[in-house]
């Protein structure tokens, strides 16, 4: 493999990892309701996901990857509900003004599940892996070598990507009045509802 090839496959990382999406959203909406925790929490639960999707593609689970293709629509649209469900629960306590003037504790571990639930629920991933890395292998090197390499690369530049746009959005929440904070819980919502739409208006790659 080239370095140019590499470069390609770093920059077309970036780009994939800067596309709006349901596990944006979710770090997005959890980052902007609680805080820096709460939104680290939650891209450790995506990356997690993604992780153990990128191992299935590239370890070459066919039974797992026919399985997911013909269960595509039942997937995502449990995911999808999750995420609506997020999301007006979100909403509805912006309605009641639930909120206090600080802000809650942080459960790491809902966070955590949250992401995960709503990484897995996502079964494009895999599928188009499956269709992407290919296209960055030299046949004439090692396969299985270059594969591993690749699936590494992609999750940690998409976990890079994650991390410094909650690293931003934690940095400018900290600057916001209460009001605005609150602001916040109800934008969080719609953000999450609008992840769910993205995820059940997905088709197979």
């Amino acid at each position: 493999m080239t370095v140019e090839v590499l470069l390609a496959f770093i920059a077309a990382c970036l780009l994939l990892g800067l596309t709006p999406g349901p596990n944006m959203s979710l770090i997005i909406a959890n980052t902007l309701t609680t805080g820096l925790a709460a939104g680290l929490f939650t891209l450790a639960g995506t990356t997690t996901g993604l992780a153990l999707l990128v191992a299935a593609a590239v370890m070459g689970m066919s039974s797992v990857m026919v399985f997911m293709s013909e269960w595509f629509d039942i997937v995502r649209f449990v995911g999808a509900l999750y995420l609506v469900w997020l999301g007006a629960r979100q909403l509805w306590q912006f309605w009641k003004a639930e909120r206090a003037a600080s802000a809650p504790p942080v459960s790491r571990g809902n966070c955590y599940v949250q992401g995960l639930l709503v990484s897995l629920s996502n079964p494009k991933v895999m599928l188009f892996l499956g269709a992407f890395l290919p296209q960055f292998i030299d046949p004439r090197g090692d396969a299985v070598g270059q594969l591993t390499m690749l699936a590494v690369l992609f999750v940690l530049v998409l976990a890079a990507v994650d991390v410094g746009y909650t690293l931003a959005l934690a940095r400018a929440r900290a600057r916001f009045s209460t009001a605005r904070l609150r602001l916040l819980d109800g934008a969080a919502g719609v953000l999450l509802l609008l992840g769910g739409a993205v995820l059940a208006t997905m088709r197979r790659p």
